[in-house]
């Protein structure tokens, strides 16, 4: 592990990632966050030769076109509901149906609750990073208003910086922002979120 790491994340249109305002859908311009989320992972590791089955279209050319072609085909697997996609095990269920419609089974997916203790759940962001993987990562109540914008949402972790307070890379809506590591981990209630690491299979 290294001090710094930031991922060399894909661009649309000079922006990192997908960005959920693009959806012409309403359900899912407001409550898709989970899908594009899924959709950002899947477009990412499919620069891989052993994944790229997990995204439809090309991924040396991406468009803002496809990937909102992409999150219609990514709903049904973890589509807007009334209170969100608001445990792990449903985005993981959601994400394992993709991928073996995908016809790659090369992933192993493993929601780890924020509620583990700080040390455990740092190592497991920066493992992965590490490994050159995005972080989904789902956010619930905050008590930070700085934070306001990324209460139950789901977003992607795409860097660590730990020179002074360790810092945390975040995309989402097309934008990156960072944010104390503890600040997340730390919001101030009892249920907090999580995140999704994702090994590969032996």
């Amino acid at each position: 592990m290294t001090n710094r790491k930031v991922l060399g994340y894909f661009t649309i249109e000079g922006a990192p990632g997908g960005n959920q305002d693009w959806l012409p859908e309403w359900e899912m311009n407001m409550g898709g966050c989970a899908a594009v989320t899924a959709c950002d992972t899947c477009i990412f590791l499919s620069r891989k030769d052993e994944y790229r089955s997990l995204y439809p279209f090309n991924p040396e050319k991406l468009s803002r076109s496809d990937f909102i072609k992409f999150a219609s085909i990514m709903k049904p697997y973890l589509s807007p509901r009334y209170h969100g996609i608001d445990f792990l095990e449903t985005y993981i269920c959601g994400l394992y149906d993709y991928m073996a419609d995908a016809k790659n089974n090369r992933l192993i997916l493993e929601g780890i609750s924020a509620n583990v203790p700080y040390e455990i759940f740092a190592g497991a962001i920066m493992d992965q990073l590490d490994r050159d993987i995005p972080v989904p990562f789902l956010l619930l109540h905050h008590k930070n208003p700085k934070l306001d914008d990324f209460q139950w949402h789901w977003f992607n972790l795409a860097g660590y910086d730990l020179e002074g307070d360790a810092k945390i890379l975040t995309v989402t809506y097309g934008e990156y922002q960072w944010f104390g590591l503890r600040d997340i981990y730390e919001t101030g209630y009892e249920r907090r979120g999580g995140l999704i690491r994702i090994t590969t299979r032996v």
